[in-house]
């Protein structure tokens, strides 16, 4: 066996109702003044209500920060960050989906040190101290609150990532009921991020490991039993809880055992048109899946049973083939575009997309099968066409 390292937050609070004990968390840091960083979105929503009264309630001064967007821009984090370090908090809750907790973690991060955010993009750059920092999910996707990396876009719209355990928060809470209120479609496209996350931390070729085996398998039969459902009844309040339990795994799985192509392929989508990271993730997902099934069909034979109950193990090749059609029927049942054209991409946008992909070597080298760029570019134009392609 080859020997590993494994991080996770060493706080993980989890059930319905969870978020009610944000302010006794935050007495425990002694915190004086917490800067809540959060979209305006998921403010109006009313999904920060209540902790924002505890916290007042808990004679905690409060600063909130709502300017979070998606795929957070670097002068998005470089304001919070400014008006965290002006009004000396001296401590970070994130309320929000991926891009708000991701933000979260980079303010604080930069409050506490001399570090510029363009130092420590990259893998291990990010050595300092931070702030104490709590982060309470409000999609089940990104999987962001249990790990150790935030995804910003550059000025001229690459999205690159700080990796660094220094960004694992103190406390992960999670509570369900904060997400019965997430569309039909950001549930179908968070949750099919989070089945990438599982998908690409077990097949993952550099740092592939039994602890993230064991909680993407269970991550991959959470959500794939419950995304349909969730799609179908965003009440059931039963099956959110599974699906933020499998985010949860999944986010713990890949920050071990590192997602691959599939995001590497996905982020240049969401980069050159505004388009949300899952659904960016959607689109190409089968298609990747079906480029690596030479390299993967072992381990996509695996997950067949997995992610479809019941089903009848045969051969590897049949079993990888039953597995890949299993997630496109998943992407197609949650009305995920069956092309890129959906999303305003054409022919011409082909070899831009595929030279974007080809910078993301962390993720590149983590999959099980290699590419150049003409390869990437042949997956693009099998997402543009509808059609899979090996």
């Amino acid at each position: 066996m080859k020997d590993f390292t494994f991080h996770t937050p060493s706080n993980i609070l989890f059930g319905a109702g969870a978020s009610s004990r944000i302010a006794s968390l935050l007495k425990d840091y002694k915190a004086a003044h917490v800067l809540l960083v959060t979209d305006k979105g998921v403010r109006a929503a009313g999904l920060t209500r209540k902790a924002e009264a505890e916290i007042a309630e808990a004679g905690i001064a409060l600063t909130v920060f709502d300017g979070v967007v998606a795929d957070p821009p670097w002068h998005v984090i470089e304001a919070a960050t400014e008006i965290c370090r002006e009004r000396g908090c001296d401590a970070v809750l994130s309320i929000g989906g991926g891009s708000a907790l991701d933000s979260a973690k980079l303010v604080a991060y930069l409050v506490k040190t001399p570090d510029k955010l363009d130092d420590i993009y990259g893998v291990d750059l990010a050595t300092g101290d931070r702030l104490p920092l709590l982060l309470v999910p409000t999609t089940a996707g990104t999987g962001s609150e249990v790990t150790p990396i935030s995804i910003v876009k550059t000025p001229n719209n690459e999205k690159k990532a700080v990796v660094s355990s220094r960004l694992i928060p103190d406390w992960a809470v999670l509570d369900p009921v904060l997400t019965l209120g997430l569309s039909p479609r950001n549930t179908a496209e968070t949750g099919i991020d989070a089945m990438a996350h599982a998908i690409e931390a077990y097949t993952s070729k550099i740092r592939k490991n039994p602890i993230s085996d064991q909680l993407a398998l269970k991550a991959l039969a959470l959500l794939s039993a419950n995304i349909r459902k969730v799609y179908a009844d965003g009440s059931d309040l039963q099956a959110r809880s599974e699906m933020l339990l499998g985010s949860m795994l999944a986010g713990m799985a890949f920050a071990n055992s590192p997602v691959a192509a599939v995001h590497a392929l996905a982020y240049p989508i969401g980069g050159i048109l505004d388009v949300a990271h899952g659904l960016s993730i959607a689109l190409v997902l089968p298609y990747v899946l079906e480029f690596n099934r030479p390299a993967a069909e072992a381990l996509y034979a695996e997950l067949s049973d997995v992610i479809q109950p019941g089903y009848r193990r045969q051969s590897d090749a049949a079993d990888a083939a039953a597995f890949i059609a299993e997630v496109g029927a998943i992407c197609r049942d949650c009305g995920v575009p069956s092309s890129l054209s959906a999303v305003g991409i054409g022919e011409g946008d082909l070899s831009k997309l595929a030279e974007d992909a080809m910078k993301h070597e962390r993720l590149l080298i983590n999959n099980p099968r290699e590419l150049d760029e003409d390869q990437v570019r042949a997956i693009y134009a099998s997402a543009l066409a509808g059609v899979s392609r090996p």
